[in-house]
């Protein structure tokens, strides 16, 4: 084996697959879970709101290589991000990328 590939190796071994065994388990338990009971939709508003909390700590504190990037850039992927939430059916995948989308370009046009 290369050296080169040593490190995705072992990115993959402890990771990725100690994760997926765990979201498999999830899935197989999970098949006659109604999607709007109660305990699922108050485990979607925790997650979300774990999200919107560490959104708010990185906007806040910003670490490392993201203090770099223009307060502008920041408030313009944070808005978009949250309109994106709002306007595509709540979805937090849709807010998540459309921030990223913005902060990448919003921190590339500054250069």
């Amino acid at each position: 084996m290369s050296a080169e590939l040593a490190p995705y190796l072992v990115l993959i071994l402890v990771g990725y697959l100690p994760n997926e065994a765990w979201r498999l388990l999830g899935v197989v338990l999970a098949r006659g879970i109604d999607e709007d009971s109660e305990i699922i939709v108050w485990v979607r508003a925790v997650a979300t709101a774990v999200l919107a909390g560490v959104i708010a700590k990185l906007t806040l504190f910003a670490p490392g290589a993201l203090a770099l990037v223009p307060l502008p850039a920041w408030l313009a992927a944070v808005a978009t991000g949250f309109l994106a939430f709002l306007a595509i059916r709540r979805s937090v995948f849709a807010g998540v990328v459309c921030g990223e989308i913005v902060l990448v370009a919003g921190t590339l046009l500054a250069r």
